[in-house]
This record gives C-alpha cells, structure tokens and sequence, in this order.
C-alpha cells in the first residue's frame, strides 16, 4: 500500500430535497474538475424556510481527495 497525501476542499451543495440530494450535488460538481475524490465529511447542515416548510437544504462538508 503506497503513502497518500490528501487535500482538502471546502464545499456546500444545496437541494429542495433532501440533505443527501445537497451532499451528492456538491460532490457530483466538484468530481467534474477534481480528481481523485476519496472521501467527504459533513460539517455544517442549514435550511431555508418558506411559509413554515423547509424550502430547500444546505450542506457544508469537505472532501478529500489524493494529490498525484
């Protein structure tokens, strides 16, 4: 098993849906530009609110990803 070394990008994705609909669009633009994505965390998760509904979701998170 070869060494890694991982960067970290900050992102949030945003979504009517659901939290993981936000999450899988924020990785799923990011994978157009980046390479080697690996993994993600979470660490923020905020909505907006319209009439008493959640009207859409927003999700910080990073991911990692391996440096060539």
């Amino acid at each position: 098993m070869s060494n890694h070394v991982y960067k970290l990008l900050e992102l949030t994705g945003s979504s009517s849906v659901s939290i993981e609909e936000a999450v899988s669009n924020a990785i799923a633009k990011a994978h157009e530009t980046v390479r080697n994505i690996q993994w993600f965390s979470v660490t923020e998760t905020r909505g907006h609110v319209v009439d008493g509904k959640v009207a859409y979701w927003q999700v910080s998170l990073k991911i990692g990803f391996t440096l060539d």
